[in-house]
């Protein structure tokens, strides 16, 4: 399963019905888990850092995953990429191990799409079953919560954060926080509408979409500022958990919103 022009280092620990394609490179400090694929010419690992990978993960042609930060700030201190279970990360994506000046570890979670030609920058989180389209861009410490759309050609800047169900439109330029349950889009994004199609096929009743919208377009269009809204949204919505969460979300941001 692993072939023959492919160079893997004696200290990497590799798992289980593991396929490596033609011309890979595997470094020295790389845990690769049961059911990875490599395709061809894919680098894991670099000379400093530790990449820690899970379980049924495949890399494409092309993919360098856990290389160093492009920080200058960075002198080769030992910091990390870890990434779950079931994602796929298409041609040429780069993803970079943490810095010591911030939490000193990369993290995608787990049942994530990441298309061709993607960055995740250094000290980025990723949650679950995201969808990242092609081209997209990530700068350094950038929040992305769980089952998050982004478009194609996207850019988001340093420190945003994107709540869960959120989709961010292709092209778009994100430089503040978007709501969760929301969709955002332009240059740069803000919040144009609920993203009720994405809440319905993830399951959510009528009822919690339509006071999740009623939140979104208090904060969005009814109110002269957030905190208004947000004392709005505590007496005017149901106290539903998806409430209290978009309610913090918007409260704890430090980058402001996207509205």
């Amino acid at each position: 399963m692993i072939h023959s022009s492919s160079l893997i280092s004696p200290k990497a620990k590799i798992g289980n019905n593991v396929t490596v394609g033609p011309f890979c490179y595997i470094h020295d400090n790389v845990t690769l888990g049961d059911d990875c694929y490599l395709d061809s010419h894919v680098t894991l690992g670099s000379t400093t850092g530790e990449v820690v990978i899970g379980k049924n993960n495949k890399f494409y042609g092309g993919s360098v995953i856990g290389g160093p930060p492009q920080d200058l700030k960075y002198k080769g201190e030992k910091t990390r990429l870890v990434i779950g279970d079931n994602n796929t990360m298409r041609e040429s994506v780069t993803i970079s191990i943490g810095t010591a000046q911030s939490i000193g570890e990369t993290k995608i979670g787990n049942n994530n799409l990441i298309m061709a030609y993607c960055h995740i920058a250094h000290d980025n989180t990723l949650g679950n079953y995201n969808v990242l389209a092609n081209l997209l861009q990530l700068a350094g410490h950038v929040t992305i919560e769980d089952r998050v759309t982004i478009g194609g050609l996207s850019a988001v800047n340093q420190f945003v954060r994107l709540g869960k169900n959120s989709f961010i439109a292709g092209a778009s330029m994100v430089n503040k926080d978007v709501l969760p349950f929301s969709i955002a889009q332009g240059n740069y994004a803000t919040v144009r509408a609920t993203n009720k199609i994405g809440l319905n096929r993830s399951g959510m009743s009528e009822e919690t979409i339509s006071q999740i919208n009623r939140a979104i377009r208090i904060l969005t269009k009814g109110s002269s500022g957030v905190e208004e809204a947000l004392t709005r949204i505590k007496t005017e919505c149901e106290p539903l958990p998806e409430i209290h969460y978009l309610y913090e979300f918007a409260k704890s941001s430090t980058r402001g919103l996207a509205l």
